[in-house]
C-alpha cells in the first residue's frame, strides 16, 4: 500500500481496503454457497485446552477464532473488520504506525490454534500490516 504521509489518511485507506476485501469474500462465499466459512469461529470457554500461562510470540495464522460471540460479527475468519469496528481499528492502526508499544493480546489454546479473548483489533491491524507473529498472553481456564 502506498503511504501518503498523512497517518490518518493511511489508516482510513487501510481500513477501506480491508472492508472491501471482507465484502468481496462475503459475496464470493455466498455465490459458492459456503456462508459458514467466512464467519469468525466462536469457541466456548469449556472447549479450550489448558496451557502454560505467560507471554509468548505466536504466529498470527494460528489464531482462528474468538471466545466472544459479540466480536464474531465485527470480524470475519481472516480478521477483516466490519464497518462497526472502524473507529477503534483506525486508532489501533495509528498507534502501531506511530510506534506505540501495544499490550499483548490474550488468547486461549483451542485445538491446533488459538482463540482470542482480548485483542481482536490488534490482531486485525497486525494482519493488515503484514505481521507474521504477535505477542500474546496464553490464558489457562
Amino acid at each position: 500500500m502506498l503511504m501518503t504521509g498523512s497517518s490518518q489518511i493511511d489508516a482510513e485507506r487501510a481500513f477501506s481496503r480491508l472492508a472491501r476485501a471482507r465484502r468481496r469474500a462475503s459475496v464470493v462465499s455466498r455465490l459458492r454457497r459456503r456462508s459458514a466459512c467466512i464467519r469468525l469461529r466462536v469457541y466456548e470457554p469449556a472447549t479450550a485446552a489448558p496451557a502454560a500461562a505467560g507471554i509468548h510470540e505466536i504466529p498470527i495464522d494460528a489464531i482462528n477464532g474468538t471466545l466472544e460471540p459479540s466480536r464474531a460479527a465485527q470480524f470475519d475468519s481472516s480478521f477483516r473488520p466490519s464497518p462497526v469496528a472502524r473507529a477503534r481499528w483506525q486508532r489501533v492502526w495509528l498507534a502501531e504506525h506511530r510506534g506505540a508499544v501495544l499490550p499483548p493480546i490474550s488468547v486461549t489454546p483451542v485445538g491446533d490454534g488459538f482463540a482470542v479473548r482480548d485483542g481482536h483489533h490488534r490482531v486485525s491491524v497486525a494482519r493488515a500490516r503484514g505481521a507474521l507473529t504477535i505477542d500474546a498472553v496464553i490464558d489457562t481456564l
